[in-house]
């Protein structure tokens, strides 16, 4: 999943969402009992607080699903990861999958990605996950959650290292173990620090010194542990001896036998056939879920110790690709399921064998695909069979039901041959704009890797699916002419064509690429603005690696396009909602704000002096008012404008301000209120922390409309109101999806 800027970003790859801690591994003995989902920080005094009944836009799934474990002594019950939007839980009577991990607050939000998760088959209530999404000097340390009544209620314990839920290798694991012979004990494999070891289910960790695998800063460490019988192997990603196993001394050996090259470098998964005493690992010549050109699956008889080599396909010339999932089914000896990664000719696929390996049916071959409950799957065109492909499950109470995961849902079969997205309740969406229009859908959103989606409904996955003509991967920018709402331009990463700029007549539900658009755009798109009238577009760009380039200005809708050179490289344009000739930008390289009063075509220099040095500092128009501008300088607080961002006053008591919208007006009596004023947030006088809030009377007073249970990690990308519901609040997470309330 491509996540979006986080306080202390890692340099991003082109959208298509290290420094360790040396030493001995040791966690903290810290730990905190977290009830019903709630806070993991520190305890906060009491505030002021609305409470709100929060809830998900239904989009579908739409990040990559890292892990899908069933429980194997309770039916219907499964457990999933995903890289940077929490783990979840299934209930099979609802068919419906439940966050378990909602409660994680902004300052830890490195805890949002679940590296691994663990079971113990003894007790069906307990459950663990290692939280921690990049290994980078920025991020925190990682941290295990610990429930004893399936995700409903946690117990953290910090760790001292850190881990990579969110970095190369994330699909492979699991890395988290329940030790067969003992409840008590616990394995967490780590990227960087080795083996951790846990005697008190997880409430304090030591580095296992016994474990002969030397770590390394840049490696990949321990990929997987699994249980075969009352042993445990441990897979290595480094080179060298792949494949590890515990011995009577109760010390660690390389397992005998086992196969080497290219194609078994990395352990990717492992399953355990306890019918036949059989342990299936799949292979590649690299972690995943991509670079990966070879890989293979073998077969172990933990009885005498023979391995064979059961891959279904050999990769090639031509069709290069690596192994990632295996599952096992608990009913019937001898039948297993693998999945293929990277295979990007063919498209991935999963084999089935009901023989141990000896011979394999591709699924994928007769596979009938029914995307119509999440209709973005069709991308714009046919659905897909999956990639990114290292999570597979068998249902240990249906053969027939077999899941995996993908870079974009969950697909599912009860047959063998039907297949549906099994994604209901899983959000894994990174959230780069919201828009409630007054009129047509209830909101439009440009998200990451999935382009702009138009939201007839709250509660059902777009109909009209990603937004084409064109497709676009992340989406870079979305504007609505105040004055005339049905005029909607979008701009986003190119996906399957150069077209990286499109307009709507319709608010949204169909669309058209710009006529024409500026040599840079398909390399370096970036937000873009449109006047209140619909006449007049202004563009501007920055290339992934942080690259600015001049802005451009188009006044016949994308014919055409003109340098704007007075408008600083890289700046968010924002329309002024009431007088067309009206825009603004925030240099945020020189705290200064520019104003233009000729439709674009120049920028003169406004206020200065504010706080520079940060892209994510922004401004927003109140709509409704010409030059009324709120400016979020995050930790620098907010100001106001009222004379057109020629002068800007702090608003008192915020010390904080990521994100800021508007919505309806409170209801008054003989006059119109001032538009309610949503942020993301810190007020100390309403939390100390920071929050979700709203002000109906422009800033002067503030109240808490999020609770300790709903806090979704890092929320500083964007949250705006409803202008035609008084309260409402939409709110864009990175990683889980599109959020919404209303007042209870």
């Amino acid at each position: 999943m491509r996540a979006s800027p986080v306080p202390q970003p890692e340099p991003a790859p082109r959208p298509r969402r290290r420094t360790v801690l040396a030493g001995a591994a040791v966690a903290a003995a810290a730990a905190a009992v977290l009830p019903a989902a709630g806070a993991a920080g520190a305890a906060r005094r009491p505030g002021k607080t609305q409470p709100h009944h929060w809830r998900t836009a239904a989009i579908g799934g739409t990040g990559f699903v890292t892990g899908i474990l069933f429980h194997p002594a309770v039916r219907g019950l499964a457990y999933a990861r995903t890289d940077i939007g929490g783990a979840y839980r299934w209930d099979g009577r609802r068919s419906r999958w439940t966050a378990l991990t909602d409660h994680i607050g902004w300052d830890d939000w490195n805890l949002m990605g679940v590296e691994a998760m663990a079971v113990d088959p003894a007790h069906p209530g307990r459950l663990y996950l290692a939280l921690g999404t990049y290994t980078q000097a920025y991020a925190s340390p990682g941290a295990v959650l610990r429930s004893e009544d399936q995700g409903a209620t946690w117990t953290r314990a910090d760790l001292t290292v850190r881990l990579g839920a969110n970095e190369d290798g994330r699909g492979c694991g699991e890395r988290l173990l329940v030790d067969p012979r003992d409840s008590e004990t616990l394995w967490l494999g780590t990227r960087h620090d080795g083996l951790l070891r846990s005697t008190d289910r997880g409430a304090t960790w030591a580095a296992d010194t016994s474990f002969p695998a030397t770590a390394s800063a840049g490696g990949q460490g321990v990929t997987l542990l699994v249980a075969a019988g009352r042993t445990v192997y441990a897979g290595w990603g480094d080179g060298g001896t792949a494949l590890y196993r515990t011995n009577t001394s109760g010390g660690w050996e390389a397992v005998p036998g086992q196969p080497s090259g290219a194609a078994t470098k990395v352990p990717v998964r492992a399953a355990y056939d306890a019918g036949t005493r059989a342990l299936y690992v799949s292979y590649a010549d690299g972690p995943g879920p991509n670079n990966q050109a070879d890989g293979s699956v073998h077969r172990l008889d933990t009885v005498t110790g023979t391995w064979t080599d059961v891959t279904p396909v050999a990769p090639g010339a031509g069709d290069a690709f690596g192994y990632g999932g295996v599952a096992v089914d608990a009913a019937r000896p001898g039948t297993v399921v693998v999945s293929t990664n990277n295979r990007w000719g063919p498209v991935d696929t999963l084999f089935r064998s009901t023989d141990g390996g000896a011979s394999w049916t591709s699924l994928k071959d007769t596979a009938v695909l029914d995307v119509s409950e999440t209709p973005f799957l069709r991308w714009g065109g046919e659905p897909k069979f999956g990639w990114w492909i290292q999570a597979v499950a068998l249902d240990p109470y249906d053969s027939r039901h077999i899941v995996y995961g993908t870079g974009a849902t969950i697909f599912g079969t009860r047959d063998l041959v039907h297949w549906a997205p099994e994604i209901r309740g899983l959000e894994e969406t990174s959230v780069r704009q919201l828009i409630a229009p007054p009129s047509g859908a209830r909101l439009l959103s440009g998200l990451g890797d999935i382009g702009v989606m138009y939201h007839d409904s709250l509660t059902a996955s777009p109909s009209r699916g990603m937004a084409s003509n064109p497709v676009f991967g992340t989406a870079t920018g979305l504007a609505l002419a105040a004055l005339k709402p049905s005029y909607v331009v979008r701009t986003g990463w190119p996906s399957g064509s150069d077209s990286a700029g499109a307009y709507s007549n319709d608010g949204g539900a169909s669309w058209q690429p710009f006529a024409s658009q500026p040599a840079i755009a398909p390399s370096a798109p970036g937000p873009v603005a449109v006047s209140a009238d619909g006449a007049t577009l202004l563009w501007s760009f920055v290339h992934w690696d942080g690259t600015k380039y001049p802005a451009h200005r188009s006044t016949d809708g994308g014919a055409t396009w003109a340098e704007v050179a007075t408008f600083p490289k890289g700046g968010v344009p924002v329309a002024d909602p009431l007088d067309p000739a009206r825009f603004y930008v925030y240099d945020t390289d020189t705290g200064s704000v520019l104003l233009s009063t000729d439709g674009g075509a120049t920028f003169t220099e406004g206020a200065t002096g504010l706080p520079s040095g940060d892209v994510q500092f922004r401004i927003a128009a109140a709509p409704g008012r010409s030059g009324d501008l709120w400016l979020s300088a995050k930790d620098n607080g907010l100001l106001r404008s009222t004379d057109g961002g020629r002068t800007f006053t702090a608003v008192a008591g915020c010390q904080a301000s990521h994100a800021l919208g508007f919505g309806k007006a409170a209801p008054r009596k003989g006059r119109a209120g001032y538009p309610a004023v949503f942020q993301t947030g810190r007020v100390s006088a309403t939390y100390d922390g920071v929050a979700m809030l709203r002000s109906d009377d422009a800033g002067a007073t503030w109240v808490r409309i999020n609770d300790d249970a709903h806090r979704w990690g890092w929320t500083g990308e964007v949250i705006t109101g409803d202008p035609r519901v008084h309260g409402r609040v939409y709110l864009g997470t990175n990683g889980r999806g599109i959020q919404y309330a209303d007042p209870q």
